[in-house]
C-alpha cells in the first residue's frame, strides 16, 4: 500500500515539476529586484500574535500532517517558490496558458512592485518574538521544505505565504477578469500549501490572507499600478492568444482534489 502510494507521488511530483518549470527553466525575467514599492513604507507596527495556537488551529494542522508525500504536498513544495516573477506561473491553468513562453516585463514589474509592498506590510505586523509554526512546535513535525533553524523558528503569524499569494491572485484577477475567481482559488491555494508545508498555522494563513486583500486594495488604487496593469493586461492577452498550455495541469487537478 505503502509502495503504491509513493509511486503516485512520485508521478505527481513529476507533474508539479512541469508545473513549477520557473524553477528549473531559463524564462526570459526582466531583472526587477531593486524596484521599490507602490506604496509608502509603512510605519512599523507589531500586531499582538497569538502566543499559543488554539485547539482548532492543533487540530487543522494535525489532519494537514497525514498529507504527507501525497499529491498535495509535492503541490505544497511547488508554490515554496513565490518570487513573484517565477511564482506567477502557479496560475498558468487557472489563466489557460504558460507564462514562461513569452517575455513579460509589465507583468513582472507589477508582481515584484506588489510582493515588495506586501512583504513590507508583513515584516511592520509580524512581532520581534512571535509564535513559530508546526515545524518548530510539534516534534517530527516534516516540512516541505528545507529550513535553517533561524527560519524554523520565524514568527508565523501573519503568514507571507498567504498574503503574497492572495496579493498576486487579485492582481491575475484584474488582468484576467474572466478568469477571475479560478486565480483567486489558486492564490487562496498558496497559502494554504504554507500550512500543508507545516511553516504555520491555518489561523495564520487567514491572517496573511487578509493583509494581502488589504495591501492589493491599496496598490490597486496608485497611478503606476494603474498603468503597469495596462501593459501588464496586454502581455497576459498576448500569452493566452499564444495557445500555449502546462503540460502540468492535469497534476494540478488531482493535487487540489485532496484539499
Amino acid at each position: 500500500m505503502k509502495r503504491a502510494r509513493r509511486a503516485a507521488g512520485a508521478v505527481a511530483a513529476a507533474g508539479l515539476v512541469i508545473l513549477s518549470s520557473a524553477c528549473t527553466t531559463a524564462r526570459p525575467v526582466t531583472a526587477t529586484t531593486a524596484l521599490a514599492g507602490y506604496l509608502p513604507a509603512p510605519a512599523m507596527a507589531a500586531g499582538p500574535a497569538p502566543s499559543e495556537p488554539s485547539s482548532t488551529d492543533r487540530q487543522q494542522s494535525l489532519a494537514l500532517a497525514a498529507l504527507v508525500d501525497t499529491d498535495r504536498w509535492f503541490m505544497a513544495t511547488a508554490h515554496a517558490e513565490l518570487s513573484p516573477t517565477l511564482a506567477v506561473q502557479h496560475f498558468d491553468c487557472r489563466l489557460g496558458t504558460r507564462i514562461e513562453a513569452l517575455p513579460t516585463p509589465a507583468l513582472d514589474r507589477l508582481m515584484t512592485r506588489l510582493a515588495t509592498d506586501v512583504m513590507a506590510r508583513i515584516t511592520a505586523l509580524r512581532p520581534a518574538e512571535g509564535r513559530p509554526g508546526p515545524v518548530a512546535m510539534e516534534p517530527g513535525r516534516r516540512s516541505c521544505v528545507r529550513l535553517t533553524a533561524t527560519r524554523q523558528a520565524q514568527p508565523s503569524w501573519p503568514s507571507g505565504a498567504a498574503a503574497l499569494g492572495v496579493a498576486y491572485g487579485e492582481a491575475l484577477a484584474l488582468l484576467a477578469p474572466d478568469r477571475a475567481e479560478a486565480v483567486r482559488g489558486m492564490g487562496a491555494a498558496i497559502g494554504h500549501s504554507a500550512a500543508v508545508c507545516g511553516l504555520v498555522w491555518p489561523s495564520d494563513v487567514a491572517a496573511g490572507a487578509e493583509v494581502g486583500r488589504t495591501v492589493f486594495a491599496q496598490v490597486a488604487t496608485t497611478p503606476e499600478f494603474i498603468a503597469d496593469a495596462q501593459a501588464a493586461r496586454a502581455e497576459i492577452d498576448a500569452a493566452r492568444a499564444s495557445g500555449l498550455t502546462n503540460p502540468g495541469c492535469a497534476a494540478e487537478r488531482r493535487a487540489l482534489a485532496l484539499n
